[in-house]
């Protein structure tokens, strides 16, 4: 099968949001949104693929897709957890109640409901879609719980002999909201309360709830919340939060940061890596597809395997260490070579106010102390996108590690005290600005 070093990509044709991320048998699984007929969106299927490192990837094969009434059109967005040896998955079901008739895989008017559904694998290589599935949680009517559309994406973890699901929502398609419900055994739950938020936009997407040390950190991709005209109004967003287990009751502050500020980062999700750290991994979104040298096309990737910190009461993320384990030091006359040949590459530098870099056309600046990446040079002919984003503020100097692949490039700032990542196309080969050390991939 298809393997992938460093940034696991699509195999062929679409992917998107990464689902049932979990470290299980000595091996990472990560199973992500897919598409395999065509590099647009459509009916979605659980593409696969493992892992020891969070750096060598093996694409499986398909491990989930449609075969029931209830998720005819689509096994969208959810979890895993381990339970008894085995893999229990998690996942939103969808159906449509108007199909469009040119397209099959799309809806009309988006007329669709969703439900919750899950699958049991005995061992994270078999997955029987036609007698393991069972509905778990059938479309909510009820719009004061949730609604019977946009409700979504569920994370599960266990805490305290119980088990928790987070799930995304919309009141009245105004307002978002998170739902909480508990199990007793994973697979029977009864809902137990919501947030509602207006500063998160008028849906939220992918929620994921978890603890660093003894404080609980709240990340999700609320809809709507950057309006201003151009692509990507849904963004992924992280605070500190308060949860009660025994309640159900979840609080979430006004205010939050962003985990990515490139702006092309979206539906995060989180696990512990073998050594107990959060790891967090999402998707990169795309605009256009990329042609392989079989003459296939993918569009869809994701990012980096990065850490989850709190420091000074801020979330960090910071880069996997397994990831800088697999760099090594080159010599700074060899830049340009490697640029050309299109290799990943490590840049280590310190940024002063008004300094500049350029990496194949990519620009990175310390401009009024916030860290601003430009990619315009190199994301042509992508008109309603943006292409310049920027951190806030982080003084009059700032490190940088900018992890470099030929579609993507990482930009972490102060040991991860903030991120930004940028999608780009056609860099060139060009190095200019102050550098420190530049390693490129074993």
């Amino acid at each position: 099968m298809k393997q992938d070093v460093l940034h696991l990509k699509s195999p062929v044709n679409w992917i998107n949001d990464p689902n049932g991320f979990i470290y299980y048998k000595g091996k990472y699984h990560l199973f992500y949104q897919h598409f395999p007929y065509a590099p647009i969106w459509g009916t979605m299927h659980w593409g696969h693929a493992v892992s020891e490192d969070l750096v060598h990837w093996e694409h499986k094969k398909i491990a989930l897709f449609p075969t029931k009434s209830y998720d005819r059109n689509g096994v969208f967005s959810g979890s895993a957890i381990e339970k008894d040896e085995k893999l229990y998955f998690y996942y939103s079901a969808v159906r449509y109640l108007e199909q469009d008739e040119e397209n099959i895989h799309l809806s009309k008017n988006d007329q669709f409901e969703t439900s919750q559904a899950m699958l049991i694998s005995e061992d994270g290589e078999k997955f029987d879609n036609w007698n393991g599935k069972k509905q778990i949680i059938p479309v909510i009517r009820d719009e004061e719980i949730a609604d019977a559309r946009d409700t979504r994406d569920p994370k599960v973890w266990k805490e305290d002999e119980k088990y928790y699901m987070v799930l995304g929502s919309t009141y009245h398609g105004k307002q978002a909201r998170v739902l909480i419900f508990e199990s007793e055994d994973g697979e029977n739950w009864n809902y137990k309360s919501q947030c509602r938020k207006e500063t998160y936009g008028h849906t939220m997407e992918c929620p994921d709830l978890f603890k660093i040390r003894e404080q609980y950190v709240f990340v999700g991709s609320p809809m709507g919340i950057q309006n201003d005209g151009l692509e990507y109004a849904n963004q992924s967003v992280c605070t500190l939060a308060k949860f009660d287990a025994k309640t159900g009751e979840l609080s979430l502050p006004d205010e939050y940061q962003m985990v990515d500020y490139g702006g092309d980062f979206y539906a995060p999700q989180s696990n512990l890596d073998k050594d107990g750290r959060r790891v967090m991994i999402a998707w990169m979104r795309m605009p256009k597809p990329v042609e392989s040298k079989d003459g296939t096309q993918w569009i869809g990737m994701m990012c980096l395997p990065r850490v989850v910190g709190i420091k000074n009461g801020q979330v960090t993320f910071d880069v996997h260490p397994n990831v800088k384990e697999n760099f090594e030091e080159i010599d700074l006359t060899k830049v340009v070579l490697k640029l050309k040949e299109k290799q990943p590459l490590w840049i280590t530098t310190i940024l002063s106010e008004g300094e500049e870099l350029e990496i194949g056309g990519y620009e990175i600046r310390l401009e009024d102390g916030k860290v601003v990446g430009n990619r315009e040079r190199v994301f042509a002919d992508m008109e309603g996108y943006h292409v310049e984003n920027q951190t806030p503020k982080v003084g009059k100097s700032a490190k940088l590690d900018i992890f470099v692949e030929e579609n993507l490039i990482e930009i972490f700032v102060n040991d991860g005290q903030y991120v930004l990542s940028h999608v780009v196309y056609g860099l060139g080969d060009t190095l200019n600005g102050k550098i420190q050390k530049v390693r490129v991939l074993k």
